[in-house]
């Protein structure tokens, strides 16, 4: 059995095939773990959604931010924003069915076999990995409780608080967590949010640094795969730190990721999110450091 990892799809649904084609995925035997961000923006959402379930017990898969909206605008369609692509889901026949599917998955994956954490945007320095298993576990289970599915949506969206704190509790508390995992890139070594700034490594406010760039961060030593971030274009120089979302949507590239060899593999990406017609003359990455690059 191999393990890959793919970043964000955001409905770039050809850009994915043209990878798993090029590893000989086998569903029967190998395994896929997404990122999140699996919809929206992208030209094929609806069909991203259905590949990804018809295939849902060889995926392993954490939610992103978009991921969220999508399950919060299926509860009121009022939430969807202009420039969103998922109204087709939501009109679907099998809407039901594939919301249902992903409000079950994780916010945070751990594999002790090989000690690798996958998540959206990033663990938070101040953390453990135990901590934060803790935590994703909060949210998963507001997910999956029909008591408290609605609430948790209705009370999602917000900047606040900017720092995770114990003694908070409800919504609120599950709002920090959530951004956390979702929406994280730079904050400071205590964990205090910045989620303004989106360019690159060098964007980051006076006293913030990316999330894995902290030296006391507290999963130092774990490797972690991590999406969300596509201004970085795949390059992290934290050793064992790997970021997958090389911006496909924006007309970049798609990154699938070996995890037990670190092998790359790309599909060129066209500005609209569909495979680039280059792509099938081009070799696949195979460099294993390049990912930290």
């Amino acid at each position: 059995m191999t393990v890959y990892a793919v970043g964000d799809l955001q409905g770039c649904l050809e850009p994915l095939k043209c990878l798993l084609q090029r590893v000989s995925f086998q569903p029967d035997k190998d395994t896929l773990w997404l990122v999140g961000d699996l919809v929206n923006r992208g030209p094929q959402s609806l069909e991203t959604l259905r590949f990804l379930y018809a295939m849902r017990d060889s995926v392993v898969c954490v939610l992103g931010n978009h991921d969220l909206h999508l399950l919060a605008a299926g509860r009121n369609i009022e939430r969807l924003k202009k420039g969103d692509t998922l109204r087709e889901i939501l009109e679907a026949p099998d809407a039901n069915e594939l919301l249902d599917w992903l409000r079950q998955q994780k916010l945070l994956h751990y594999d002790a076999q090989r000690d690798i954490a996958l998540v959206h945007a990033g663990i938070p320095p101040q953390w453990t990995l135990k901590k934060a298993l803790r935590c994703a576990e909060e949210v998963e289970e507001a997910l999956r409780d029909d008591n408290l599915f609605e609430p948790f949506l209705d009370g999602m969206y917000g900047n606040e608080p900017a720092k995770w704190d114990k003694d908070l509790h409800g919504v609120t508390r599950l709002r920090v967590i959530t951004n956390y995992f979702t929406r994280m890139r730079f904050c400071t070594v205590d964990g205090k949010l910045d989620l303004k700034s989106k360019e690159g490594l060098d964007s980051a406010p006076a006293g913030y640094a990316p999330w894995f760039s902290h030296k006391d961060r507290k999963t130092k030593g774990l490797n972690i795969i991590f999406g969300h971030w596509a201004a970085l274009e795949g390059r992290c120089n934290e050793p064992g730190v790997y970021a997958l979302d090389t911006g496909c949507v924006w007309g970049n590239v798609m990154t699938l990721l070996n995890v037990d060899t670190r092998e790359l593999i790309r599909c060129d990406c066209d500005e609209r999110g569909n495979l680039a017609p280059s792509t099938s003359s081009n070799p696949s990455a195979s460099d294993p450091a390049a990912a930290q690059r």
